[in-house]
Protein backbone atom coordinates (compact mmCIF):
# COMPACT_ATOMS: atom_id res chain seq x y z
CA UNK A 1 0.00 0.00 0.00
CA UNK A 2 1.34 3.38 -0.93
CA UNK A 3 1.83 5.25 2.43
CA UNK A 4 5.14 5.24 3.76
CA UNK A 5 8.48 7.33 2.75
CA UNK A 6 11.35 5.53 0.73
CA UNK A 7 13.65 8.41 2.52
CA UNK A 8 14.28 9.85 5.80
CA UNK A 9 13.13 9.04 8.98
CA UNK A 10 11.11 6.24 10.26
CA UNK A 11 7.23 7.17 10.97
CA UNK A 12 4.31 4.74 11.59
CA UNK A 13 1.89 4.53 9.10
CA UNK A 14 -1.28 6.41 9.77
CA UNK A 15 -4.65 3.95 11.33
CA UNK A 16 -6.30 3.17 7.63
CA UNK A 17 -2.75 2.00 5.77
CA UNK A 18 -1.81 -1.33 5.81
CA UNK A 19 0.85 -1.45 8.56
CA UNK A 20 3.91 -3.19 7.28
CA UNK A 21 6.92 -3.37 9.69
CA UNK A 22 9.48 -3.99 6.82
CA UNK A 23 9.16 -0.71 5.27
CA UNK A 24 11.25 0.56 8.30
CA UNK A 25 14.25 -1.83 7.23
CA UNK A 26 17.07 -0.13 6.01
CA UNK A 27 17.60 -2.88 3.57
CA UNK A 28 14.10 -1.67 1.78
CA UNK A 29 14.15 1.87 2.21
CA UNK A 30 17.62 1.92 0.31
CA UNK A 31 16.33 -0.68 -2.74
CA UNK A 32 13.45 2.04 -2.51
CA UNK A 33 15.65 5.09 -2.73
CA UNK A 34 17.57 3.50 -5.29
CA UNK A 35 14.54 2.96 -7.65
CA UNK A 36 13.79 6.80 -6.77
CA UNK A 37 16.80 7.48 -7.71
CA UNK A 38 16.41 5.48 -11.48
CA UNK A 39 13.32 6.95 -12.21
CA UNK A 40 11.32 3.84 -11.39
CA UNK A 41 7.41 4.49 -11.51
CA UNK A 42 5.68 3.26 -8.68
CA UNK A 43 2.41 1.93 -11.27
CA UNK A 44 5.25 -0.16 -13.12
CA UNK A 45 6.51 -2.23 -9.80
CA UNK A 46 2.76 -2.79 -9.30
CA UNK A 47 2.29 -3.79 -12.71
CA UNK A 48 5.76 -5.99 -12.39
CA UNK A 49 4.09 -7.60 -8.92
CA UNK A 50 1.47 -8.41 -10.41
CA UNK A 51 2.90 -10.12 -13.57
CA UNK A 52 5.10 -11.99 -11.20
CA UNK A 53 1.47 -13.10 -9.60
CA UNK A 54 0.34 -14.68 -12.71
CA UNK A 55 2.90 -16.24 -13.70
CA UNK A 56 3.16 -18.45 -10.13
CA UNK A 57 -0.19 -18.64 -10.64
CA UNK A 58 0.60 -20.09 -14.56
CA UNK A 59 3.31 -22.64 -12.34
CA UNK A 60 0.87 -23.84 -9.91
CA UNK A 61 -1.35 -24.71 -12.96
CA UNK A 62 1.12 -26.56 -14.57
CA UNK A 63 1.99 -28.78 -11.60
CA UNK A 64 -0.72 -30.78 -12.49
CA UNK A 65 1.06 -31.77 -15.79
CA UNK A 66 4.22 -32.43 -14.97
CA UNK A 67 6.25 -34.63 -13.17
CA UNK A 68 9.42 -35.24 -11.11
CA UNK A 69 11.71 -32.30 -11.14
CA UNK A 70 10.16 -30.60 -13.47
CA UNK A 71 7.18 -30.48 -11.51
CA UNK A 72 8.76 -30.00 -8.58
CA UNK A 73 10.64 -27.16 -9.99
CA UNK A 74 7.39 -25.17 -10.78
CA UNK A 75 6.15 -25.35 -7.40
CA UNK A 76 9.59 -23.42 -6.15
CA UNK A 77 9.12 -20.87 -8.92
CA UNK A 78 5.72 -20.39 -7.17
CA UNK A 79 7.05 -20.12 -3.84
CA UNK A 80 9.68 -17.49 -5.02
CA UNK A 81 7.17 -15.62 -7.31
CA UNK A 82 4.60 -15.24 -4.93
CA UNK A 83 6.59 -13.17 -2.24
CA UNK A 84 7.81 -11.43 -4.78
CA UNK A 85 5.19 -10.04 -5.97
CA UNK A 86 4.85 -9.09 -1.51
CA UNK A 87 8.15 -7.00 -1.73
CA UNK A 88 6.47 -4.94 -5.43
CA UNK A 89 3.39 -4.15 -3.14
CA UNK A 90 5.76 -2.74 -0.42
CA UNK A 91 8.22 -1.01 -2.82
CA UNK A 92 5.34 0.53 -5.13
CA UNK A 93 4.06 2.82 -2.13
CA UNK A 94 7.26 3.79 -0.84
CA UNK A 95 8.64 4.46 -4.32
CA UNK A 96 5.60 6.77 -5.00
CA UNK A 97 6.03 8.62 -2.14
CA UNK A 98 9.77 9.19 -2.27
CA UNK A 99 8.52 10.69 -6.52
CA UNK A 100 5.87 12.66 -4.71
CA UNK A 101 3.69 10.80 -7.35
CA UNK A 102 1.07 9.17 -5.21
CA UNK A 103 -2.54 9.65 -6.89
CA UNK A 104 -5.63 8.32 -6.94
CA UNK A 105 -4.80 7.05 -10.66
CA UNK A 106 -1.87 5.18 -8.14
CA UNK A 107 -4.56 3.72 -5.82
CA UNK A 108 -6.63 2.21 -8.96
CA UNK A 109 -2.52 0.75 -9.90
CA UNK A 110 -2.47 -0.12 -6.54
CA UNK A 111 -5.65 -2.44 -5.98
CA UNK A 112 -6.53 -3.87 -9.33
CA UNK A 113 -3.48 -5.65 -9.63
CA UNK A 114 -4.06 -6.64 -6.21
CA UNK A 115 -6.97 -8.75 -6.69
CA UNK A 116 -6.27 -9.91 -10.27
CA UNK A 117 -2.66 -11.57 -8.44
CA UNK A 118 -4.82 -13.22 -5.20
CA UNK A 119 -7.02 -14.73 -7.99
CA UNK A 120 -3.88 -16.05 -10.34
CA UNK A 121 -2.16 -17.06 -7.42
CA UNK A 122 -5.44 -19.48 -5.67
CA UNK A 123 -7.12 -20.31 -8.47
CA UNK A 124 -3.48 -21.03 -9.76
CA UNK A 125 -3.47 -23.40 -6.91
CA UNK A 126 -6.95 -25.20 -7.12
CA UNK A 127 -5.59 -26.05 -10.06
CA UNK A 128 -2.08 -27.57 -9.31
CA UNK A 129 -1.19 -30.93 -8.36
CA UNK A 130 -3.53 -32.79 -5.66
CA UNK A 131 -5.50 -29.97 -5.50
CA UNK A 132 -9.15 -29.43 -6.01
CA UNK A 133 -10.47 -26.39 -8.81
CA UNK A 134 -13.32 -25.55 -6.57
CA UNK A 135 -11.28 -24.80 -3.79
CA UNK A 136 -8.99 -22.40 -5.43
CA UNK A 137 -11.74 -20.80 -6.70
CA UNK A 138 -14.26 -20.51 -3.75
CA UNK A 139 -10.79 -19.05 -2.14
CA UNK A 140 -10.26 -16.88 -4.38
CA UNK A 141 -13.82 -15.04 -4.50
CA UNK A 142 -13.76 -14.95 -0.85
CA UNK A 143 -10.04 -13.33 -1.27
CA UNK A 144 -11.73 -10.61 -3.14
CA UNK A 145 -14.44 -9.78 -0.35
CA UNK A 146 -12.13 -9.12 2.08
CA UNK A 147 -10.59 -6.49 -0.25
CA UNK A 148 -14.41 -5.48 -1.29
CA UNK A 149 -15.53 -4.85 2.62
CA UNK A 150 -12.58 -3.07 3.33
CA UNK A 151 -12.87 -0.84 0.43
CA UNK A 152 -16.89 -0.29 1.20
CA UNK A 153 -15.99 0.57 4.69
CA UNK A 154 -13.94 3.40 3.69
CA UNK A 155 -16.96 4.63 1.03
CA UNK A 156 -19.27 4.20 4.18
CA UNK A 157 -17.27 6.69 6.07
CA UNK A 158 -14.98 3.93 7.85
CA UNK A 159 -11.28 3.57 8.24
CA UNK A 160 -9.89 1.01 6.13
CA UNK A 161 -9.30 -2.04 8.02
CA UNK A 162 -6.29 -4.58 7.35
CA UNK A 163 -7.29 -6.86 10.47
CA UNK A 164 -7.07 -10.53 9.78
CA UNK A 165 -6.75 -13.48 10.02
CA UNK A 166 -6.63 -13.89 6.49
CA UNK A 167 -5.37 -10.11 5.12
CA UNK A 168 -3.60 -10.04 1.72
CA UNK A 169 0.00 -11.28 3.62
CA UNK A 170 -1.49 -14.07 5.60
CA UNK A 171 -3.20 -15.63 2.25
CA UNK A 172 0.03 -15.50 0.62
CA UNK A 173 1.91 -16.99 3.42
CA UNK A 174 -0.11 -19.78 3.54
CA UNK A 175 0.02 -20.54 -0.39
CA UNK A 176 4.34 -19.91 -0.13
CA UNK A 177 4.13 -22.17 2.25
CA UNK A 178 2.17 -25.11 0.51
CA UNK A 179 4.27 -24.59 -2.57
CA UNK A 180 7.45 -24.73 -0.48
CA UNK A 181 5.89 -27.99 1.25
CA UNK A 182 5.31 -29.51 -2.16
CA UNK A 183 8.42 -29.03 -4.10
CA UNK A 184 10.50 -29.98 -1.31
CA UNK A 185 9.40 -33.30 0.63
CA UNK A 186 8.94 -36.56 -0.54
CA UNK A 187 5.81 -37.26 -2.47
CA UNK A 188 4.16 -39.17 0.42
CA UNK A 189 4.04 -36.43 2.44
CA UNK A 190 2.11 -34.64 0.13
CA UNK A 191 -1.58 -35.60 1.20
CA UNK A 192 -3.27 -37.23 4.43
CA UNK A 193 -3.97 -40.76 2.77
CA UNK A 194 -7.53 -41.47 1.98
CA UNK A 195 -8.62 -38.64 4.52
CA UNK A 196 -10.67 -36.50 2.57
CA UNK A 197 -13.97 -34.01 3.46
CA UNK A 198 -17.39 -33.89 1.60
CA UNK A 199 -15.26 -36.29 -0.93
CA UNK A 200 -12.12 -33.71 -1.34
CA UNK A 201 -9.16 -35.61 -0.37
CA UNK A 202 -6.96 -33.85 2.35
CA UNK A 203 -3.78 -32.45 0.10
CA UNK A 204 -1.78 -30.25 1.65
CA UNK A 205 -2.92 -28.14 -0.90
CA UNK A 206 -6.45 -28.51 -0.40
CA UNK A 207 -6.18 -27.78 3.11
CA UNK A 208 -4.00 -24.71 2.32
CA UNK A 209 -7.23 -23.51 0.28
CA UNK A 210 -9.34 -24.35 3.22
CA UNK A 211 -7.57 -22.45 5.45
CA UNK A 212 -7.23 -19.67 3.59
CA UNK A 213 -11.25 -19.72 3.18
CA UNK A 214 -12.20 -20.00 6.69
CA UNK A 215 -9.84 -17.25 7.45
CA UNK A 216 -11.55 -15.34 4.81
CA UNK A 217 -15.04 -15.69 6.08
CA UNK A 218 -13.90 -15.04 9.80
CA UNK A 219 -11.99 -11.85 8.34
CA UNK A 220 -15.28 -10.65 6.37
CA UNK A 221 -17.11 -10.47 9.50
CA UNK A 222 -14.42 -9.03 11.47
CA UNK A 223 -14.11 -6.17 8.95
CA UNK A 224 -18.10 -5.64 8.65
CA UNK A 225 -18.57 -5.96 12.63
CA UNK A 226 -15.46 -3.38 13.08
CA UNK A 227 -16.92 -1.03 10.68
CA UNK A 228 -20.22 -0.95 11.85
CA UNK A 229 -18.69 -0.55 15.07
CA UNK A 230 -16.53 2.38 13.83
CA UNK A 231 -19.52 3.92 12.58
CA UNK A 232 -21.76 3.64 15.22
CA UNK A 233 -19.11 5.54 17.41
CA UNK A 234 -18.16 2.81 19.14
CA UNK A 235 -14.75 1.66 19.98
CA UNK A 236 -13.73 -0.77 17.42
CA UNK A 237 -12.76 -4.70 18.68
Amino acid sequence: MRSVEATGSATPPPPDRRPIAARDHALWRAVAGWLVVRGVSANVISIVGMLACVIAGGCLAFTAHASGLAERGLWIAAGVLVPFRLVCNMLDGMVAIGRGESSAVGELYNEIPDRLSDMAALVGLGFAAAAHPTLGVFAAALAVLVAYVRAAAKVAGARQDYCGPMAKQQRMVVVIAVCLWMGCVPVDWRTMGDRSIAGIPLSVPNVGLMVIAIGSVITVVRRVRRAAAELRGSPRR
